[in-house]
């Protein structure tokens, strides 16, 4: 049924059910928000109206509305740009500031703040209200995320994105009035919880009350010791999203301005974390085909994402026999660079240093983990930093980014195939894995490498490959949620898939925690994804069994992919954790 009403003096015409915001903002009428965010694609909809800074005024109301919660009517008049509305959104941005650090120029958030953006445009000049300001601890104890409770104005963002997207529900609200509090069940500190590291919350947060761990002044101290050898790699996700730090649109490829800046910030080498993808497909298109050969335990789940490998820990352990053992691309480059490589460099593992440059907050998590270690004392991975460090270091060092001129990953280990380019989105890690399974099982070419019906942005997605005469069915989940609509299935016996994919971000790696922010619009993920699907398509080959570097690193070194010393080396084992 549609509606008709009146915004600003403007006829409009919505369907029932639609709130004056979602109304005004159809006929491009800007009402500002705070703790709104509705993202359909993602099944996300905040709209409790805590913040109550969208307030407009509605004919024959004597209070003002929160246009964000108030659905529309038939004959509704509606001003959003009158004197008491305005002084109303002023003085709820002077009350949230009056309870709020007032750190801007040294907060992780400084100039991608919403309630610092919103205040700017309100005119916002000074704080008429004084008194009590809340002091609750700093949470540090994470490798991924650190929680400000002080910077926080109950938006609750997090705490839908948490529960009711991503099934995690590590976030709710405690205590009354003042006293309120968005945090962990019983004040619990977030290490010691079920919290995934995906960073999902903090990719929706408006403040600086969730920010990543920072890494930057470690790798710059690594960057200038001499005793290190310093190397780096980059994830397929982070070349299609570095640019938007440097004004460039959505999805443009950067990879050879990216492994340029990366020189001229001191790193002894730059390397490509697709090597390390086209060796996870060797390996986990290797123990595909040997769970259908010997009939072993099916489905096989994807590994390559640490947020989802810690969700299953806690939330299906009863299931730890189904994943993949292989480690996930950049923890596969780690253990590679601190073997083979430090060999062929004549280095000591001990006096090099890998960075990894991620999409991911999680992958802070990951490299910390005591199995992902050559010894103790030798982890994989040294030091992740996500998309946003880069960018913040490339603008420290001064780096004329746009202007610089595209350089080549070095060699070896800097080859990588259009298969492994597409581990950034979802539905790409089991489209290259298919890609090289097919091959192997078959013995034949295949001729349409693009899989199209696993792709896109939808939650699940399903295909079947018929290989050999048996036909494989596919499953694709992305969000922790529709992981968990699968798992459950495959729980009760009702979901019969073969192979499975699944990244714990909304659209994979390209909207990991630690890409440039996206701040709700599904179109910038879209534009991502369709990045390297164009970098993948202008590979010279697209298939990872076909890339020389990692065919010599087996004959040199791993010897048959899915191998004794593949196994040492590659793959890994799971922990079965407690929900909290």
């Amino acid at each position: 049924m549609a509606i008709n009403l009146t915004i600003n003096g403007m006829a409009v015409t919505v369907p029932e059910g639609t709130t004056i915001l979602e109304a005004a903002s159809s006929v491009n009428i800007n009402i500002p928000t705070l703790c709104y965010l509705n993202l359909h694609e993602m099944k996300m909809n905040n709209h409790i109206a805590s913040c109550r800074v969208c307030m407009v005024e509605v004919e024959g109301r004597r209070n003002l509305a929160p246009s964000c919660s108030t659905p529309v009517a038939e004959g509704m008049v509606v001003k959003t740009e009158t004197h008491r509305a305005i002084e109303a959104r002023r003085t709820m941005v002077e009350l949230l500031l009056s309870d709020h650090p007032k750190s801007c120029l040294t907060c992780a958030k400084n100039l991608d703040c919403e309630l610092q953006k919103l205040a700017a445009e309100l005119g916002v000049r000074g704080i008429s209200f004084e008194g009590e300001e809340t002091n609750h601890p700093k949470d540090t104890s994470s490798y991924s995320i650190v929680r400000d409770p002080n910077k926080c104005i109950m938006c609750r963002r997090c705490e839908t994105m948490c529960t009711e997207v991503q099934t995690v529900g590590v976030y709710s609200g405690s205590g009354r009035g003042f006293h309120t509090v968005v945090q962990p069940a019983f004040g619990r500190s977030l290490i010691d919880t079920a919290c995934t590291f995906c960073g999902q919350c903090l990719a929706v947060c408006p403040t600086g009350a969730l920010t990543e761990v920072d890494h930057v002044g470690k790798v710059w101290r690594e960057l200038n010791n001499p005793k290190k050898t310093v190397i780096v790699q980059t994830a397929p996700a982070v070349r299609v999203a570095l640019g938007e730090l440097f004004g460039e649109e959505p999805g443009t490829v950067v990879t050879g301005k990216m492994v340029a800046a990366l020189r001229r910030l001191g790193f002894d080498k730059v390397f490509d974390t697709d090597f390390a993808a086209d060796l996870t497909i060797m390996e986990e298109a290797s123990e595909l085909a040997h769970r259908l050969k010997h009939e072993e335990t099916l489905p096989i789940l994807t590994s390559c994402c640490p947020g989802w490998v810690k969700f299953f820990e806690h939330q299906f352990p009863d299931l730890l026999d189904i994943p993949s053992s292989c480690k996930s691309p950049h923890e596969m480059f780690g253990v590679i660079a601190k073997t083979y490589l430090a060999g062929k460099m004549g280095i000591d593992p001990k006096d090099m240093v890998v960075v990894s440059v991620m999409p991911c907050v999680a992958k802070k998590y990951e490299a910390a983990r005591p199995e992902l270690a050559i010894k103790p004392e030798i982890p994989d991975v040294d030091i992740v930093i996500t998309t946003r460090e880069l960018g913040r270091m490339i603008h420290e060092a001064g780096i004329d980014f746009k202007s610089l001129k595209d350089e080549d990953f070095d060699r070896p280990l800097g080859e990588s195939s259009g298969a492994s380019v597409i581990f950034g989105t979802t539905g790409g890690v089991i489209e290259a894995a298919l890609r090289t399974a097919y091959e192997w099982l078959t013995g034949s070419t295949l001729e349409n490498v693009e899989f199209e019906s696993l792709r896109g942005m939808e939650g699940v997605k399903s295909a079947k490959v018929t290989i050999n005469g048996r036909t494989l069915k596919i499953g694709v989940a992305h969000g922790l949620g529709n992981a968990r609509t699968i798992l459950e299935g495959i729980r009760a016996g009702e979901c019969q898939l073969d192979a499975i994919e699944i990244m714990a971000c909304p659209g994979g790696c390209i909207g990991g925690g630690g890409q440039p922010y996206h701040h709700g619009n599904i179109e910038i993920l879209k534009a991502r994804a369709e990045g390297l699907y164009k970098e993948d398509r202008d590979k010279p080959i697209r298939k990872s069994h076909e890339n020389k570097e990692i065919l010599a690193l087996y004959d040199e070194f791993l010897g048959k992919p899915y191998g004794e010393k593949a196994h040492e080396l590659l793959h890994t084992s799971y922990t079965a954790r407690k929900k909290l």
